[in-house]
Parts: C-alpha cells; sequence; structure tokens
C-alpha cells in the first residue's frame, strides 16, 4: 500500500513539522491511501495531519475512516470544522458516524447541521437500525418520462457533483413514485430531442426502504448491480443504496456470523477495542451453557460405569468417537449455514438437505469405521491391549464411529434449519454448540452399542 511504502518518509516530516511539504507529498494520494495513513498515526499526529489536507481530500479522507477515528478527529477539532465536515458528508456515511455516537453527542452533533442536512440526517436515522434505510443517500438523479435527453443532459449537469453514482438514471412520475430506471450510456447515444419515454420498459429492481441489510446484499448479488434505489411502501423514490455499502454490510455480518459460529456473541467493535470487561462477558455466556452441555456427558459415563469397569478397553476409545461426531457435526452445520446465508436454497430445502447428509454421513461414518476397525486389527498384531477378543472391540469401535458420524451429520445439517424456522439465527447452532449434542448422543450410541456386540464375552 502507498500509505505504508511511505510511512518512513511521512514520520520524518511529521516529526520535523514540515506540514507544507506533507500536503504537497498527500495532495497526489487516493483518499483510502491516506485513511489507511492517518489509521496508523499517533493521536495527536493524526489531528495535524488532517488539518493540513486540501479541504476536498479531508472529507473524502475522513468518509474513508473508521467510525471510531472519526470520532477521535471530531473531539480534536474547532466547532466550525466540524459542522464544516458533517455538512459536506455524504449521507449514508454521516449516518453511519452518528449511529455510533452516544445520543446527547448526535443531539449536539445535529445541530450544527445546516437545516436541510439536519432534515436529512434526521430522515436516515428515523429508519429501524440493521434496514436498509440508514444505509442509503438521497443523493442520487432522478429524470421524468417526458423530458427531452437534452433536458435530462442539462439536469445532470446540476446534479453530478452531489451524486452518489451516474451509472442509473432513475424514472419518476410527478408524484415521486419509482416508474423506471434507465442507464446512463443509453442516454448518452440516445438523439437529444429523444425522449426518456422511449428508453423505458417499466422493469426495474428496487428495496423496501424496511428491508434488513443481508437482504439489500443478496439482491446485490443477484442482480449484479451499482446501485439499486430504494422506495417507501407506497412506491416514492426515497434514495439509492451503492455496491461499496452493500459491501460493508456483507463484511459485518460475515464477521458476526463467523463469531457466533465459534461460540460466543458477536463483537460490534473490532477485536483490539473491546473492552476486556465486555469481552469476558460476550464469551462467558456460551462457554457457561457448553460446559454444562459436556456436564451431561459425564453424566452418560456414568450411566455406563459399570461396563467400563468391566471392559476398560472401552474407555480408550471415548476420545475418537465424541471427536469424530464432532467434527463430522462441525462439518455439515458450516456447510449448511454457509448455504442457507447466500441463498442456496431455502427452508422448503430442508427434505433434501436432510436426504443428500444421510447419504454422506454413512459414506463418511463407513469410512472411519473401516479405518477404526483395520487400526485396532493392526495394533492387536504386535500388542495384547485389546484382549483376546479385539474382533469385538473392533467391531463395537467401527459400528459406533459409523453411527456417531451419520448422527453428527444430520444434527449439524438439521438444526440451523430448526433454528432459522424459530426465529433464531442460524450462525448461533455454532460448531462447539454441534459438538457439545453430538458428545452426549455419540456416548449413549456408542457404550449402547457395545453392550449388545460384547455381551457374553468382555460385558
Amino acid at each position: 500500500m502507498i500509505g505504508k511504502a511511505l510511512q518512513p518518509e511521512i514520520t520524518a516530516l511529521i516529526e520535523a513539522r514540515d506540514f507544507a511539504t506533507l500536503r504537497d507529498v498527500l495532495v497526489d494520494w487516493e483518499p483510502e491511501d491516506v485513511a489507511e495513513l492517518l489509521s496508523e498515526l499517533a493521536d495527536h499526529d493524526r489531528a495535524f495531519v488532517f488539518r493540513f489536507l486540501p479541504h476536498r481530500l479531508a472529507l473524502e479522507t475522513f468518509e474513508n475512516l473508521e467510525p471510531d477515528r472519526q470520532q477521535e478527529l471530531l473531539k480534536a477539532m474547532g466547532r466550525e470544522e466540524v459542522a464544516a465536515i458533517l455538512n459536506e458528508m455524504a449521507p449514508d456515511d454521516r449516518t453511519a458516524l452518528l449511529e455510533e455516537l452516544p445520543g446527547p453527542v448526535v443531539k449536539e452533533l445535529l445541530m450544527r447541521l445546516t437545516p436541510e442536512e439536519r432534515a436529512v440526517a434526521q430522515t436516515l436515522l428515523g429508519y429501524p437500525e440493521n434496514t436498509i434505510g440508514r444505509k442509503m443517500t438521497p443523493d442520487y438523479v432522478a429524470v421524468r418520462k417526458e423530458w427531452s435527453m437534452r433536458e435530462v443532459l442539462d439536469h445532470i449537469r446540476t446534479r453530478a457533483e452531489s451524486a452518489e453514482t451516474l451509472t442509473y438514471l432513475y424514472v419518476v412520475d410527478d408524484r415521486g413514485i419509482l416508474v423506471d430506471d434507465i442507464r446512463i450510456n443509453q442516454v448518452l447515444v440516445a438523439p437529444l430531442e429523444g425522449r426518456v419515454a422511449a428508453l423505458m420498459n417499466e422493469t426495474f429492481v428496487s428495496l423496501p426502504v424496511t428491508a434488513d441489510q443481508e437482504t439489500a446484499a443478496a439482491e446485490f448479488k443477484k442482480y449484479n448491480r451499482e446501485a439499486l434505489p430504494v422506495v417507501d411502501s407506497a412506491g416514492h423514490l426515497v434514495g439509492i443504496v451503492t455496491a461499496d455499502d452493500v459491501l460493508d454490510i456483507a463484511e459485518e455480518e460475515a464477521t458476526e456470523d463467523i463469531q457466533k459460529f465459534g461460540g460466543m456473541q458477536a463483537l460490534e467493535d473490532p477485536y483490539l477495542e473491546v473492552p476486556l470487561g465486555s469481552m469476558i462477558r460476550k464469551r462467558a455466556g456460551w462457554l457457561v451453557v457448553l460446559m454444562i452441555g459436556e456436564m451431561l456427558t459425564a453424566s452418560a459415563m456414568g450411566a455406563y460405569e459399570h461396563e467400563i469397569a468391566r471392559a476398560v478397553v472401552l474407555a480408550l476409545f471415548v476420545p475418537l468417537i465424541i471427536s469424530s461426531g464432532g467434527n463430522s457435526g462441525s462439518q455439515a452445520a458450516t456447510l449448511v449455514i454457509r448455504a442457507l446465508a447466500v441463498g442456496e436454497f431455502s427452508l422448503g430445502g430442508w427434505w433434501k438437505v436432510l436426504r443428500r447428509e444421510i447419504l454422506t454421513g454413512l459414506a463418511l461414518g463407513g469410512i472411519l469405521g473401516v479405518i477404526g476397525f483395520a487400526r485396532i486389527g493392526a495394533w492387536s498384531l504386535f500388542s495384547d491391549d485389546y484382549g483376546a477378543h479385539w474382533p469385538l472391540v473392533g467391531i463395537a469401535v467401527g459400528l459406533s464411529l459409523a453411527g456417531v458420524v451419520l448422527l453428527g451429520t444430520l444434527a449439524g445439517s438439521m438444526l440451523p434449519f430448526v433454528l432459522k424456522r424459530l426465529g433464531a439465527d442460524p450462525a448461533a447452532s455454532s460448531a462447539p454448540f454441534v459438538a457439545t449434542i453430538v458428545d452426549v448422543m455419540g456416548l449413549l450410541l456408542y457404550f449402547s452399542i457395545a453392550a449388545l456386540v460384547l455381551r457374553g464375552t468382555l460385558l
């Protein structure tokens, strides 16, 4: 990255307080690279460097900073500087910043906005959290179907600087209801006296303003669009959402799912910025639940204490049995949760998944069962660890491995469907949770099979 490559030079200029030269160096940088540089600097240096950036570069750099870095800069700036930045920020970026701040601070910052920008900010903040209304921007170009291409181009010239994107133009009627969208390249090649209506096919895709953010990400992927219009319940065009915002949504959702799947509550902030107390609370809850679940494993083994006392060899394979079941369950849960998240199938597809996982579980269980039996047989050629009845021990272990792998596969694949049907997040069926369930059920299966196979010999 440019910022990292020139870090020594930048550091030298900052230490020398040569901000005039620093400004000349940074003026040719991309805002994303300047934002990366500022994030790496100490707090006091970050504020100094930011103040010396050209106005437009400073604004675009600020929009590319993480919310916590933005907050630090706001604290370091004067009232007029803060007002200038907030009034010129893209509405969606400003909303992302404001929703991270405490209520009293948001109220104070809103008062520094112009009446027009304050109305925009309050409207966006008024939508429920995690809906697409929080991510949209009202900076788009809308046209009327009766306009000529000459009128459209004149209108674009007046709106281009403030528009978020010009890839699409949005056609609205006299009530502001969205009736179509057209690509800018259609306008550029059309005759100047041609009408917008001639380019319309009245086929378009839009998002409800109350749609959740995951739905928006799925729609962008489905239609491969750079931007999508957002409408209210009556069909009025109220804003647009762009691909860069959806990428942020996708990253946030993926991070949240991964953290939940690891057996903990999702973090709201970057790892190193989460307070220690909050980190402990978010991780302790699931650990306690899982520990209580694992206590059932001890109870299951206690129920077969007599069998274990008579055939101690059975205890040797307990880790093998429970780990194999847990691993197969974690594999299945991971695959199904991800497939549900990206829309590869819906809840109605549970039967297809079940059928597929039964066949997969039988095959995988058979493979591990054969390997388990072969391992016991090979070891018995050189050792008496498994006694004279090692073939029966091998059969018991092999059948148990086949059964527990099938059990784990079914539990891991079906639990996400159950949780989603109940309205919960499928990611909550985390790998540790599935493993805990399969541990208990796997032990019961293992000792039941062993009791049946070894009856009259070791038992």
